[in-house]
């Protein structure tokens, strides 16, 4: 991943108390832990000439996963009507407002539960960026013409469409007058930039023209056709009713094995969520000439001529169709394809979803290692004596949940990605976060950002004479309207020596990147997992960087100020995540001591007796005199508006090398007879030369020493 950084600077140091705490005596704490898997089963059972069967119960059932007979503990019926379409309606036909509705006694308002009991539930996806301006029309008139003519009582029906995103346009509802509206407001076109045009690719030979390798843009494109697809499959699983999503799409082209790890995904989601896929290929039956149709652009080189362009046209039709193939009859759905009427791709989902069984077991497998579970439904010889030449039709099997030790490097890649675009925070290992910036040109600024983890929530794994840990590090900087603007990929690995790890508890890991960004309002979001459990955690905060060039002349020009109470030496701060970053920290800001030791920021702001506080901040563009400058700064400790504790002033008459700034650090040691609790902490800058000055206070915490 690019990182859009002034020079990569990042750093992880464990920061050790300065006299280990004394020992307490652990205390015992009661754990209860509880497991289930709940494996959700569709049976349906029919007789010899097809017709669903009813009255059965679950000692009728016998349910074995991979060899093993499990208790049937969840049984429900779905009793669905047949398929009789409901008198076509049309937009026009509402009763008109000027006509009073007949007064009926108002109705209870249904549960969830009760409105979707013995209802076929069918989802109509549109993917509006696999196909071209004439396929989406295509489209949206079989949907139309399934829901005016072919859409029965007992069927309610969704709609969702992924285009830039995945948007849900109608919930499951029986009316069909919002399914009529909603494909009325669909506009063809949207999208349709990402399909595939169908074009004949060029020759490899050599006086064929240069052409461009999409390859990475179709495995980026197909991937996100796919999640798409999972997604709305996770959403469905909370239901658990059969649910049948019928897949209009022009095709969705795999590239080669590159795309098997979301395809499996996908494919797994929609089991674990009871669903089935229908795709529909909106291109219908379609006759292309060999090198591609007058719509297409002519081929290039000999290809033509020796059969290249003619199998790789065909390969790519058909591993667009390969895909579609796989999605529904690894999820027992059809697949409608070369064909030019688009609504029996509906009705063939509408005909298989007749009544139904719900069988639920509690897996006694319990183990988390996302292999396949073979499951077989029987009837019991005493129910199949008595029905005589019933048929059973139910899923072969589910992948069982994966836990982190199990995951290979695609599922840790997927883990990352999926918990960075999560809405909801992860909370699994605990983590705080503090934003800085510092000028570094007239409009950009240094952003130095800190991450710190509390020791105990670090798992260590022995290795030799030392214990050891990796962390993988993901961040995201967006700007106002949530364009990403910079990124951090890093992977750390921590050890430590036997002598440390008893105190380990007390101890926190710092891990410190940077960005280059102009003044402007950003959010920030940091992703971090710990590699031993998988446990992960994000933090996310919005942070703004002033323009100070359009400040007042008047008013001093001061960065944000870093509190801290210890510096790392360089080496051990930065070489436990890559040494080659030692020497490229010499332009970071709080790098000092001849770029030797490096000031550590103080997240949690928590101080202890002994220690010293440190702030260190910088003033841009400090008025000289006879070519110095006359800036001095000082910090205080104030309790209930009281100055109860003030350092040495300092002053500093130098600027920074190549910057017009003046670095000023203060510091003011904490003393025993200082009160524990808490303080203002302020840091006053003042300009001497130029008569300005600058204040900035924050909460601290003093603790004492024992």
């Amino acid at each position: 991943m690019k990182r859009t950084m002034l020079a990569c600077l990042l750093s992880a140091a464990l920061l050790w108390p300065q006299s280990p705490p004394a020992p307490q005596k652990p205390e015992e704490d009661v754990v209860f832990r509880a497991s289930s898997n709940l494996v959700l089963v569709t049976v349906f059972a029919r007789d010899k000439q097809g017709k669903p069967l009813a009255g059965l119960t679950k000692e009728d059932f016998t349910l074995i996963e991979n060899g093993k007979p499990q208790t049937i503990s969840v049984f429900d019926f779905q009793r669905i009507d047949a398929v009789v379409p409901a008198p076509a309606t049309a937009l026009t036909e509402r009763p008109a407002a000027a006509v009073a509705p007949p007064v009926e006694a108002a109705k209870p308002e249904l549960s969830e539960r009760e409105r979707l009991r013995d209802r076929r539930l069918l989802v109509l996806y549109f993917d509006w960026s696999s196909m071209q301006s004439t396929d989406q029309v295509r489209a949206k008139e079989a949907a139309g013409q399934f829901v005016r003519t072919q859409m029965t009582p007992a069927d309610l029906v969704s709609m969702v469409s992924f285009a830039s995103k995945l948007t849900v346009d109608v919930e499951f509802t029986a009316d069909k007058n919002p399914l009529l509206e909603q494909i009325v407001k669909y506009q063809s076109g949207i999208a349709s930039e990402f399909a595939e045009t169908g074009d004949a690719e060029a020759d490899t030979s050599e006086d064929a023209a240069f052409s461009a390798d999409e390859t990475e843009f179709n495995i980026f494109n197909t991937d996100r056709k796919l999640i798409a697809l999972e997604d709305t499959a996770r959403r469905l699983g909370a239901l658990p009713e059969k649910k049948a999503l019928i897949y209009f799409s022009s095709g969705c082209g795999r590239t080669g094995g590159d795309n098997e790890s979301q395809l499996r995904a996908t494919i797994n989601a929609a089991v674990r969520g009871n669903v089935s896929f229908y795709p529909v290929d909106v291109k219908g039956l379609t006759a292309e000439p060999p090198g591609g149709g007058a719509a297409s652009a002519g081929a290039r080189g000999t290809g033509l001529f020796s059969g290249q362009t003619q199998t790789k046209q065909r390969d790519r039709s058909m591993q667009q169709q390969d895909t579609m193939t796989a999605l529904a009859s690894d999820t027992g759905g059809k697949a409608l394809l070369d064909d030019n009427n688009l609504a029996t791709g509906i009705v063939h989902a509408q005909q298989d979803l007749q009544s139904y069984y719900v069988l639920g077991y509690y897996s006694s497998d319990d183990r988390r290692d996302g292999r396949f579970r073979r499951v077989e439904v029987k009837f019991t010889p005493a129910a199949l004596a008595r029905i005589g030449g019933a048929k059973l039709d139910s899923r072969g099997g589910y992948f069982a949940e994966k836990e982190f030790k199990a995951f290979n490097r695609f599922d840790k890649e997927r883990q990352l990605e999926d918990a960075l675009l999560l809405g909801d925070p992860v909370t699994d290992l605990r983590l705080a976060l503090e934003v800085n910036w510092f000028r570094f040109a007239k409009d950009r600024y240094f952003v130095p950002v800190a991450v710190k983890i509390p020791g105990s929530a670090i798992p260590l794994a022995k290795k030799g004479a030392a214990e050891t840990t990796e962390f993988d590090f993901i961040g995201q900087v967006r700007n106002s309207r949530g364009g990403v603007v910079a990124t951090v990929r890093d992977a750390i690995k921590i050890q430590l020596r036997e002598e440390k790890t008893g105190r380990r508890g007390s101890a926190s890991l710092l891990y410190d990147t940077g960005f280059t960004l102009p003044p402007g309002d950003y959010k920030t979001r940091m992703l971090v997992r710990e590699s031993q459990s998988g446990r992960m955690g994000t933090f996310e905060t919005p942070f703004s960087i002033p323009d100070l060039n359009a400040s007042p002349a008047a008013n001093a020009r001061v960065s944000s100020v870093v509190w801290s109470s210890q510096f790392v030496p360089i080496a051990e701060a930065v070489g436990a995540a890559n040494k080659k970053l030692v020497k490229k920290q010499g332009e970071h800001p709080l790098v000092m001591g001849g770029g030797k030791q490096k000031l550590m920021p103080s997240v949690t702001r928590v101080f202890r007796h002994g220690q010293k506080l440190a702030a260190y901040a910088e003033l841009y563009d400090p008025t000289q005199t006879d070519g110095a400058t006359a800036v001095s700064a000082v910090v205080g400790l104030y309790r209930d508006r009281k100055l109860v504790a003030q350092s040495q002033p300092v002053r500093v008459s130098q600027t920074a090398a190549g910057r017009a700034a003046a670095p000023v650090l203060v510091e003011l040691p904490l003393q025993a007879s200082l009160a524990a609790g808490e303080y203002a902490a302020q840091l006053t800058m003042i300009d001497e030369a130029g008569r300005r000055f600058s204040t900035s206070r924050t909460p601290v915490v003093v603790t004492s020493s024992k």
